[in-house]
């Protein structure tokens, strides 16, 4: 069976990160499938796919922290790179005749270049599912609520999606409500939970021996994602190693992300030689192991970034982007409220003050700290979701049998979880 992903490219690495996790838990859940990922990540090849994952690589666009989207390399007009990456996914649409179509975040896709693909769809390939998944905050309810309207993605959901799978909770951001999504939207809507990260490749012990930490050491992984804004959360920490008391010692662990600047990069290595127990490097794919070995984090607030953070149980300081999406402050501030992480607002970040709520951080680091209240069981739901729809199109009547009677697990519902929209359809049947 075949899953085509249509993966939202614009800034940093946050929406591959996210659909690639996504992609390799389905590949290892569900038998004989195959899996087309369009992207235009300037990182995907960096990436370990997993077997049965292949990708088209789109030409790059980039929105930056003005929210203006342009080529990224190529030196082409906006417009004419959206066309041909518009017509690059109308082929291979036609050509992989997916059984499902996974689509991130923008229903028609960055500058509506997916519409076409979307009236194909409906109109040639009316049996393949069309999802659409979203984050659990996409950015302040009034901005949202006006692009939405503006560029019709009500409309667009009623139309061509049959589902929206939400990676989130409604106790933490109601979409349905925030974004004001009529009656016809929420409906198609299902929470997920939270994408819980996988641990990462190597031993965490073995890694602090790697690193040389000492054993009065406390080890901080310092990371703002992408990196292309990273440079001042990365300047401010460096700032902050001298307001460290004379009796804690802390070795710091920098990884300024493969968007950083490399002009910028230089400048963060030559003040990091001030301080001989600061290590920096430029990407890694297997942060999980990084920051299950760390004592503490300091990172921006992106969605998988916080969901590292959670997944690995670990404190942490996180200081959010506010442009030109408001979304991380949002998430942060709702997170830190219940003592998940301490979030610092960009417009008060010092460094005196980020070592301080560092500090606290880490001498909180032996308290009971728990994440039970926050549903990190998105993996599962998904998977259970997609194989419910593959079995509506006749996959393997084996594994169907087997798969919709399977319980998921760990979930707090004990029940097999199927899409209301997949339930109506299948009695309609039976009927």
């Amino acid at each position: 069976m075949r899953l085509m992903v249509y993966s939202h490219d614009g800034f940093g690495l946050g929406n591959i990160r996210r659909m690639l996790a996504i992609c390799t838990h389905l590949l290892h859940s569900i038998p004989d499938l195959s899996i087309l990922l369009l992207s235009g990540s300037p990182m995907l090849h960096s990436f370990r796919l997993p077997q049965g994952l292949d990708y088209i690589k789109l030409p790059c666009l980039n929105r930056g922290t003005s929210g203006e989207l342009a080529a990224k390399y190529l030196r082409t007009e906006t417009e004419e790179t959206v066309a041909l990456r518009s017509q690059l996914m109308l082929s291979a649409i036609a050509s992989f005749k997916p059984n499902v179509f996974l689509v991130d975040k923008k229903p028609y896709g960055m500058r509506n270049e997916l519409q076409v693909s979307m009236e194909y769809l409906k109109a040639e390939l009316p049996d393949t599912q069309r999802v659409l998944l979203l984050r659990d905050i996409l950015d302040h309810p009034d901005i949202t609520i006006q692009e939405w309207q503006k560029h019709g993605y009500y409309e667009a959901i009623e139309t061509f999606y049959q589902c929206i799978l939400v990676v989130g909770s409604a106790d933490f951001f109601n979409l349905c409500e925030e974004y004001q999504f009529p009656e016809t939207v929420a409906e198609k809507v299902q929470f997920c939970g939270y994408i819980r990260k996988e641990p990462g490749y190597q031993n965490p012990e073995l890694l602090r021996q790697t690193l040389q930490l000492q054993p009065d050491e406390s080890l901080v992984l310092v990371t703002p994602g992408g990196g292309e804004d990273g440079y001042h959360l990365i300047d401010t920490y460096l700032s902050s190693l001298a307001e460290l008391p004379s009796n804690r010692k802390l070795r710091s662990l920098i990884i300024c992300g493969p968007e950083m600047p490399p002009e910028q990069q230089a400048i963060l290595s030559k003040k990091a030689e001030a301080y001989a127990h600061v290590q920096m490097g430029e990407f890694t794919d297997d942060l999980m192991s990084y920051m299950a070995a760390a004592d503490a984090v300091v990172a921006m607030a992106g969605y998988n970034t916080t969901c590292e953070i959670l997944s690995a149980g670990k404190r942490a300081v996180v200081v959010p982007r506010i442009k030109p999406s408001q979304e991380q402050w949002l998430r942060a501030e709702r997170l830190a409220k219940r003592g998940l992480l301490a979030a610092i607002h960009p417009n008060q970040l010092t460094p005196g003050h980020l070592m301080r709520t560092l500090l606290q951080q880490l001498d909180a680091s032996g308290q009971a700290f728990s994440t039970t209240d926050l549903d990190l069981f998105a993996l599962p739901r998904i998977a259970q979701y997609i194989r419910s729809i593959l079995a509506q199109s006749g996959y393997s009547s084996h594994h169907c049998a087997a798969m919709l009677s399977h319980r998921l697990p760990q979930l707090s519902d004990s029940h097999t979880w199927i899409h209301p929209c997949l339930l109506r359809t299948a009695q309609a049947r039976t009927v």
